[in-house]
């Protein structure tokens, strides 16, 4: 055989398994896992009371715990972006759905499965509505794991991940539309644990800076000047709870049995 017929064949077995390894992640994929994906519905979305209940329980991942809770209309969320794909294809999502890695879906840690959110990558301007399905992604930094599909249409894929803005934009599969069904979704508390009260600054300023140094980079002390009695007064609080339950497990974790949740 010639070395130039060698060098034609060697040519062409390269092209051969380029042109695989591309059909994985191409905007079209059903070549590669075409079975596995014509035996999953996207249509089937599980939305009962009973999911809710079941999902809005806070639960513990790699010793950490989280809180799921609600959030409100036009909330924005800003950090990095992930996706998954071929290795949790067709796998059960948290919600009980079967994660299709070809419908526009995402997972978040707190927000409550079938929000509506808009993903815009801040890296090329390019945008898309997702809907949440599952929990994660559980790497420091990183607030939502998209789809693969949903990946491709921002095109963060190659790089795997993006500086992205997370905007909610209704809940229960469905994007809030009308003035009530924004009110509806958006009547969510804020929480806080009131750690002291002074009658002077210094005191509450001293009791602040204790809590500063023992605080999770996620929560925060903060001073509420107000009244009482007619005189000043310097409540302490410490915020970024976002639900009463998470404030309760605050409470109890670190000995604070007099203190007193406010909600806002």
């Amino acid at each position: 055989m010639s070395n130039i017929i060698k060098f034609i064949l060697l040519i062409g077995l390269i092209s051969i398994f380029t042109g695989c390894t591309k059909t994985i992640y191409s905007s079209t994929p059903y070549k590669a896992y075409r079975k596995t994906y014509e035996k999953i519905s996207p249509e089937k979305i599980r939305n009962s009371k009973a999911m809710h209940r079941a999902t809005m329980k806070s639960y513990v991942i790699a010793g950490k715990r989280y809180y799921p809770t609600l959030a409100k209309v036009g909330d924005d969320l800003n950090g990095i972006a992930s996706w998954y794909g071929p290795n949790f294809h067709a796998r059960k999502t948290s919600n009980g759905e079967t994660y299709n890695m070809y419908a526009m879906t995402a997972a978040h840690k707190t927000l409550p499965m079938n929000t509506m959110v808009k993903v815009y990558n801040k890296e090329n301007g390019k945008s898309i509505i997702v809907r949440i399905n599952d929990r994660g992604p559980f790497v420091t930094g990183r607030i939502i794991d998209l789809s693969n599909t949903a990946a491709h249409k921002i095109d963060m894929v190659k790089k795997g991940t993006a500086r992205v803005r997370v905007t909610i934009l209704g809940f229960n599969a469905k994007i809030a539309r009308t003035k009530r069904e924004r009110e509806e979704v958006a009547s969510v508390n804020n929480y806080y644990v009131q750690v002291g009260a002074f009658s002077r600054l210094l005191g509450a300023q001293t009791t602040k800076r204790k809590f500063e140094l023992i605080l999770d980079e996620e929560y925060h002390a903060v001073i509420k000047k107000g009244l009482h009695n007619n005189k000043p007064i310097n409540r302490v609080w410490i915020s970024g709870f976002r639900s009463e339950k998470e404030a309760k497990d605050f409470k109890e974790n670190n000995g604070l049995t007099g203190a007193m949740i406010i909600a806002e």
